[in-house]
């Protein structure tokens, strides 16, 4: 009986001693708790025991949260940490926490946010993230949340918010995402539209405005205007020539992409060829075909000239410029891409044949292609095969395949084209 008398007090003095120094530990409620509230702490304490449930650290002077700030605590279903001067909440500072329920991390300072962390955190019903210095929530950033009910957004930086961004939280039942400078541009529609049909309670919607453009400064978001959006299209046409000049051999063959969309589109080229993949975001010349200062190019000309206009120039085309050219617009509501494949044919070329007879295959069906101002196209969406001549000695020529039956020159440009447009709304 005395020896278990002395166990019972040697746990006793051990879980006193695990106990940080500066925080008071003991159990209420049934719950283990660690209070370390008020007690001008500048780091995490270590030495807690391992069956806290409720840690609070809440009103110290903590300035980040580093990668395994609470490892000691695996059994942590409530973390308090509001009020302090929190700026930086690393990678895996918090994913251990796979038990917690309630997280407070309001009246901080965070602007960088560990939000792959939250993925591991399927048990949490309260997040406090209001007043601090979020700019930026991933589309996925609450996926795993299923049993969240309050999320506290208000009082951020928020300009934008991806839709699909709350489609997870099933079980939400308040959110509070006022006071943000909410950019009202097309991609931010979608919360209005879901803010007036869901059944969580939103409070104080009238303070959910937009901070831009300056027409619509101070509008809430529920008595948003429409606005003309629209998703990006584009159409990819191309030249052997320009202006229907006769040009010498390494000749210009000249692609524009033209982009439609509103707010106005992004616009990327993608070329694949022999040497590789070249990634272009457009424009990366002025309009004197000179590289921009601050582009990555080898010389001040570079080999694949993106205009501002869509125009992409490839000067002194041959077989090394090969390949498929797509050109990608980008904008908020989604994307839209075309493709078009290049092959320089050379006489006596294999490709040459099989094209050339599934040209005159089309011509004797009454199909083929026309030109329009000099612009090669498919006569029909279904024709998808292009053949632009060039002269016996090699120059080309303005002339191009009519569409009738006829002896094919010794050199020719083949054009295959595919077009695939890419129409979504961002649901992510």
């Amino acid at each position: 009986m005395q020896e278990l008398h002395l166990l019972w007090w040697a746990l006793l003095l051990g879980l006193a001693q695990a106990c940080p120094e500066p925080c008071d530990c003991g159990e209420k409620y049934g719950f283990q708790i660690a209070d370390c509230a008020y007690r001008d702490l500048e780091a995490v304490p270590p030495g807690f025991p391992a069956n806290v449930t409720t840690l609070s650290l809440s009103a110290n002077r903590l300035p980040g949260l580093p990668e395994g700030a609470f490892r000691e605590v695996p059994l942590l279903q409530s973390l308090w940490l509001a009020h302090n001067e929190i700026r930086m909440v690393a990678a895996g500072a918090l994913a251990s926490l796979s038990h917690l329920k309630s997280l407070d991390l309001s009246h901080n300072l965070i602007s960088d946010f560990a939000w792959s962390d939250l993925h591991n955190l399927s048990a949490l019903q309260l997040l406090k993230m209001d007043s601090n210095e979020l700019t930026f929530i991933p589309r996925d950033a609450f996926r795993s949340l299923r049993a969240l009910r309050s999320l506290q957004l208000n009082h951020n930086r928020l300009h934008t918010l991806a839709e699909g961004t709350f489609t997870p939280l099933t079980a939400l039942s308040h959110l509070q995402i006022n006071d943000n400078p909410f950019d009202c541009t097309c991609g931010i529609v979608w919360l209005k539209t879901w803010a007036l049909a869901t059944a969580v309670s939103i409070p104080e919607q009238d303070n959910i405005a937009c901070t831009s453009p300056h027409v619509l400064k101070g509008t809430p978001l529920s008595r948003l205007p429409p606005l003309p959006c629209s998703a990006p299209s584009v159409q990819l046409s191309y030249q052997p020539s320009q202006d229907g000049a006769e040009l010498r051999p390494g000749f210009v063959l000249a692609l524009h992409c033209d982009v439609d969309g509103q707010p106005a589109p992004q616009l990327h080229w993608h070329i694949q060829i022999p040497s590789g993949i070249v990634e272009i975001t457009s424009p990366n010349v002025g309009t004197d075909g000179r590289a921009l200062p601050g582009t990555p190019v080898a010389s001040s000309q570079p080999r694949f000239q993106a205009f501002a206009n869509g125009s992409l120039l490839i000067p002194d085309f041959g077989k090394l410029e090969e390949g498929t050219y797509s050109c990608l617009a980008t904008n908020e509501l989604g994307s839209a891409e075309s493709s078009v494949d290049v092959a320089l044919a050379t006489p006596g070329e294999g490709g040459e044949d099989t094209l050339g007879r599934r040209f005159h295959g089309k011509a004797v069906e009454g199909k083929g292609c026309y030109t329009v101002d000099n612009e090669v196209q498919p006569s029909g969406p279904e024709d998808n095969v292009v053949i632009i001549y060039l002269s016996r000695a090699g120059n080309p020529e303005a002339a191009v395949a009519e569409g009738v039956p006829g002896q094919l020159p010794p050199g020719l440009l083949l054009l295959g084209q595919s077009l695939l447009l890419l129409f979504f709304l961002t649901s992510f």
